[in-house]
């Protein structure tokens, strides 16, 4: 029996051990995310669209990650091009759902975390939208086409290369 309880607390020790390492992985920007109208999107009508920001940020916002961080091309490339379009991010939703895994209220809280060097579709989803800020779609455009799931569309070929565009 006293074993039994010696097990039962070192358990519990490790698991919150575990959590505590995992908890500072998954930052969230501060301020509340805009509750969007349910709206078509890229797996189903019926799905909710997840958390973002309906307006651009008041404050400044936290940073991405350091690229150097990544030795991966394509995750190196994801986190630099993240941070140029910082203020693009916080208005997009996340079709990851990592609003409710994580507790994110934007797809930037991906990028000022290590969630995004984990996640395919965190990448083409911020590759999507450095792309579409480059051709001069607003924010707002840029969330029409990742909720209608333009940012499958993303070639990761050219971001797993090394290829960077210019500013």
């Amino acid at each position: 029996m006293q074993n039994r309880g010696k097990i039962l607390t070192a358990l519990t020790l490790a698991v919150l051990g575990a959590g505590l390492v995992l908890l500072p992985q998954f930052a969230a920007t501060q301020s509340k995310p805009s509750l969007p109208a349910p709206a078509q999107t890229a797996k189903s009508p019926e799905e909710p669209v997840p958390a973002y920001h309906a307006q651009p940020p008041t404050g400044p916002l936290p940073p991405t990650m350091d690229p150097a961080s990544f030795s991966e091309k394509q995750t190196f490339n994801a986190y630099l091009l993240a941070a140029r379009v910082k203020k693009v991010l916080y208005q997009q939703p996340c079709y990851c759902h990592c609003d409710r895994s994580h507790g994110h209220t934007s797809l930037l809280d991906c990028f000022a975390s290590r969630h995004g060097a984990g996640c395919e579709m965190c990448m083409r989803e911020a590759f999507y939208s450095y792309e579409q800020t480059r051709k001069g779609k607003t924010a707002a455009q840029v969330r029409e086409g990742i909720m209608h799931g333009a940012w499958q569309n993303v070639d990761l070929a050219k971001y797993q290369k090394g290829y960077l565009p210019s500013r």
